[in-house]
């Protein structure tokens, strides 16, 4: 599968790397469902997914949409091994929709957890720091 530039998959660790920038929008959730969704289909493991969601400005979500998205995500992992999703936020529009992501998942395979520092979501994903970090910061850590 070819992916965007802000989007990485590392098959050793299992994992999924978005790292957008600008405005979490209706067209942002869209592509990284369809990236999800695309690799569920063609992978036979599960992985689990790291949203580095620090680079973004705003939100411009309805809340309707962000639900309806949640739940189908939510449908489409029933019966499914359980993964994490870690999303790294910093923009109270944004952590305001990670939170509420992580409410409508509850229950489900998918683990949804909202971080504020990168060496946390490292050790909840059990992989290195140094592949969460931006890619033209390689020295900087946490936030």
């Amino acid at each position: 599968m070819n992916l965007p530039p802000d989007v990485q998959f590392l098959e050793d660790l299992h994992l999924l790397i978005f790292r957008p920038q600008g405005i979490l929008d209706k067209k942002e959730v869209d592509k990284v469902v369809h990236i999800v969704a695309e690799l569920e289909l063609s992978l036979k493991e599960p992985f689990n997914r790291f949203w580095d969601a620090t680079g973004y400005r705003g939100a411009d979500l309805s809340f309707k949409y962000a639900t309806d998205i949640s739940i189908s995500r939510r449908l489409s992992t029933a019966g499914r091994p359980s993964i994490k999703s870690a999303i790294l936020a910093t923009n109270p529009e944004v952590v305001h929709y990670a939170r509420l992501l992580a409410v409508l998942t509850q229950g489900s395979p998918i683990k949804v957890r909202l971080f504020e520092k990168r060496e946390e979501v490292a050790k909840w994903l059990g992989v290195p720091l140094e592949v969460l970090l931006p890619k033209d910061m390689p020295d900087k850590r946490g936030d």
